[in-house]
């Protein structure tokens, strides 16, 4: 028997070095970093950090795709250690202009058919 895969769309194995800066409920800035995208959706992103990530905490994020800068805005899904000191996080996105979007469909268009 095979697991059925439970996500509305396919990601894609991506290394890609991203900032982030979460905040809490209040808009006030709790934590800023670097990390890399795992692997990337339409709708979200699989995060490597070296710092835990907490849940209740938006999460704005600065990707470097290609020659393009993209600035999305989600919601922390959850955050996992492992055993060599790197968290992983789940990444659901809640905010995403159109042009954002178009450029993020075409990096993942790219990767599918690499």
């Amino acid at each position: 028997m095979t697991a059925k895969n439970k996500r509305a769309k396919n990601r894609v194995s991506t290394k890609n070095l991203i900032s982030y800066v979460c905040t809490d409920e209040s808009n006030a800035i709790v934590e800023t970093g670097m990390g890399r995208t795992l692997n990337v959706s339409e709708s979200g992103i699989m995060l490597e950090t070296h710092s835990h990530i907490d849940v209740n905490l938006t999460i704005l994020l600065s990707l470097g795709l290609e020659e393009n800068l993209i600035d999305i805005k989600g919601k922390v899904i959850h955050s996992t250690s492992d055993n060599k000191g790197k968290y992983t996080t789940g990444i659901q996105f809640i905010e995403l202009e159109e042009t954002a979007r178009m450029q993020l469909n075409k990096f993942i268009e790219a990767f599918k058919s690499s």
